[in-house]
Parts: structure tokens; sequence; C-alpha cells
């Protein structure tokens, strides 16, 4: 069963739209602007207004010239989001200059251009701007002029005060930006994994509807070949002698040939199997018979109940999960895997389970997350498996209403398990969408 290649929906290129930076700068300068007429005309302190504004305003002209010379809804590449962002740490780093350095309350604002280059650039472009505002503030502790305060009685803080403040910037800047980058990079998986599942489903649900239009077309075509084929016995019948006798029996040959092509269809399409309904028992045979030629012993086991066999719509997404779990279960098996099924009047329930290494304790924990791997090189000549293809699996029968749960063998004995078990009406009542019912 093919899976999809993780790379296809990986690491996507990251760009951040030019209208998202300049919004954050206006905000920045609005804010910036209200704060030093606050303190100089609000609390009357000395506030070297004029530097401090020529910086704003040196801010707002390069905003105003973007806006203008380039389509705000234009997505930027990183290597600019990133430069934009620095240029806020260093406009930043020159207010804090003229205004106390970091005996100022604003210094903690160094952290919000990393926390957006975290949640929207790559890491190394983080990292890049987490160093640059740990330089700026680490140059603000010994050059700055006073901070502004009442002349009377002039704020003189400890360098032991000084130096903490420091330090909580610098943390602050580590903690919460590793913080930010790894919940939006767990996102970002997320939602390509959920990408990817959608398309496999997508491809399923396209094979069992191709298995629809071969049943159409041998219907459709039924009428004219067999036109045909009454036309060239004719013509056969009339001319027996002669050199076009051989080649209109060669013709009513491979008539009569593609007209029991089409009733082979045809047959198939009645009997309900691909395009209906179709028992437990047959879409395990089904999942099954691809793997069975592959060096592993696949034992299934139909317990035998009183009640009567589940039967389900023919459900593409069951199909590619239960395939899926059989095809790693026969990956990491040395020498059998084992297909075991049961039901009664509530719970129907598939285990599979192999005789291989199992799963390692920590990414038994984890397993349903994307992009969950350890894949190691072909060079050493391992088997590989539980990325993508798991969750996919794992999430498509999921919503088919099914729970599954992965465990371990008990020791002595080793190898994974995996029990599929959904409640028998969700089983039965499973549309070929694979979405779940309400």
């Amino acid at each position: 069963m093919t899976d999809v290649a993780a790379s296809d929906f990986r690491h996507p290129s990251r760009h951040v739209r030019l209208d998202t930076i300049l919004r954050l700068r206006w905000l920045a300068a609005l804010g910036q602007l209200a704060a030093i007429f606050i303190v100089a005309q609000g609390l009357e302190f000395d506030v070297p207004v004029i530097p401090c504004v020529a910086i704003v305003g040196l801010a707002a002209l390069l905003n105003l010239a973007l806006q203008i010379a380039f389509d705000p809804m234009q997505r930027l590449e990183p290597v600019y989001a990133a430069a934009l962002l620095a240029l806020n740490i260093v406009e930043l780093a020159g207010l804090l200059f003229f205004t106390g350095g970091l005996q100022n309350p604003f210094s903690f604002l160094f952290l919000a251009p990393v926390l957006i280059s975290a949640t929207a650039l790559p890491i190394r472009f983080t990292i890049a701007l987490g160093l640059l505002a740990v330089a700026c503030a680490s140059a603000l502790v010994y050059f700055h002029l006073p901070l502004p305060w009442d002349s009377d009685d002039p704020l003189v803080l400890p360098p032991i005060y000084l130096f903490g403040v420091w330090l909580s910037i610098v943390l602050a800047i580590g903690v919460t930006s590793l913080y930010a980058f790894q919940v939006t990079e767990e996102a970002r998986k997320l939602s390509d994994a959920l990408a990817a599942t959608e398309l496999v489903l997508t491809r399923e649900q396209h094979l069992t509807q191709l298995d629809g239009l071969a049943a159409a077309a041998a219907h459709e075509l039924g009428t004219p070949l067999s036109t045909i084929f009454l036309i060239s016995r004719e013509l056969e019948a009339t001319v027996k002698d002669g050199p076009l006798a051989a080649d209109l029996k060669t013709l009513r040959e491979q008539t009569q040939r593609c007209r029991d092509i089409l009733a082979k269809i045809t047959q198939l399409s009645s009997s309900g199997a691909p395009f209906d309904r179709m028992p437990l028992a047959t879409l395990i045979e089904e999942v099954v018979a691809p793997h069975r030629d592959f060096g592993v012993a696949i034992k299934v086991r139909i317990a035998v109940a009183g009640a009567r066999e589940p039967v389900g719509a023919r459900n593409p997404a069951i199909l590619y999960g239960v395939g899926n779990i059989l095809e790693n279960a026969v990956d990491f098996a040395r020498q059998a895997v084992e297909v075991n099924a049961w039901w009664n009047n509530e719970i129907v329930e598939i285990v599979i389970s192999d005789d291989g290494p199992g799963i390692a304790p920590d990414i038994l924990k984890r397993i349903g997350e994307p992009y969950l791997s350890r894949r190691p090189s072909h060079d050493e000549g391992e088997r590989s498996g539980l990325g993508l293809g798991v969750f996919i699996a794992r999430t498509l029968l999921e919503r088919t209403g099914a729970k599954v749960s992965f465990t371990n063998r008990t020791f002595p004995d080793h190898g994974a398990v995996v029990h599929i078990a959904w409640p028998r009406q969700r089983f039965e009542a499973a549309e070929s969408t694979g979405e779940p019912t309400p």
C-alpha cells in the first residue's frame, strides 16, 4: 500500500505578508509615540523628545515607503521579513538608549520581534534575531542616558538589579521563543499531515469510483460490440473464400473476446462485492491479499460468534487504514503476522500483531503524532516505518468511528499489537466517504 511522502508536505516555504509586518510596525510606532508624550507631558519627566520622535518618525517614513513601493498583500521572503524585525529591535534599542536603557520597563519589548519570528520564520532567523536582541540588551547595560524621572528624587537602581533585568530578558527570549516555535511547529506538522490524509482518502475514493466507471463503460459498450459482432458474422458467412475471409474471422473472434471481457466486468459489478457492501471476512481478505507473497506468513482467524457477521460499506478509509497498519506489521515481522477478528451485537474488533521487535517505549506513548518516525538508513539493512503512514491510518480509521490502540506483547513474547474496534452500528452504517456520522 503506497504511502505519501513526508517531504511532499513537510517544511513548506514560510512567507509572511508585508501587510502583517507593517501593521505590527505601525502599532509599535503609535505605542512609542504615546509613551513618549505621556511621560513628557503627563508625568512631566525630562525626556529627550526630539531624538526619540526622530527615531519613531524614521520608522514611520520607512513604513510609508514600503506601503507605496510594494503591494502590502505580497508575501515576503523569510530573509526580508527577518530584516524588518531586526530593524524593529534596533529602533527599540535606540529609544531605550535615550530613555534609561534596561532601567526602562519597556525593555521587555525586545521579546516581541523574536516571538513573531518564532511563529512565522525558520529557526535560523529566530536564533539570529534572538542573538541581536541579547546583544542590544547587553550594550544598554553600559551605554544609555539616564532614566527620565523626577529630578528632585532621581531613581538609582543597583547593578545587581540591572543584571537581573538583563538575565530575565535573555531567559525570556530563549524560553518563550523556544516554546512558541515548538507549538507553531506542531500545529504546522498537524496541518500538513491532515492535508496528506485528505489526499490519501481522495485517492482511495477515486480508485473506488474507477470501479463504478468500469462497470458503466462495460454496460455502454455492450450494444455497439454486439452490433459489430453480428455484422462481422454475417459478412463472414457471405464471403466464404478469398483474402477477406480470414480477416473477417479474426474480426469476429476479437469482437467476441471483447464481449467476454465486458461480460466478466458486468458480472463482477452485479455481485456487489467491490461496489456495494462487504462482510468483515471479505474486507480482511481484501486487505491481506496484497501482502501474502513477501516471505511473512499471515494467519487470519475469524472468531465464530452467535451474532451474524457484520456487513459494512466498502469504505476506502477503512481499507487504507487497516491495510497500512498491516503493511507496517509485515515490514517489522520476523516470521509471522496474525490478523484476528471477532464481533458481537455491540462491537466489531480487528487485532493485528506481529513477532517483530515491538514498538519502543518512547514512541509507544506518542504514536498517532504526525511525522513520528525512527527510520534507520537503508545502509544498515533494517526496515523502517511508523512515520506519516501510521498517522494517516489512525486518522482515517477514527473518522469512521474506530478506536485504535497500540501495545506490545507481554514478555517473553515480542512484537507489536494494534487493536481496532468499532461500535457495530457505526461499522455497518459507515459510508464510503469515511466521514463520521453525527
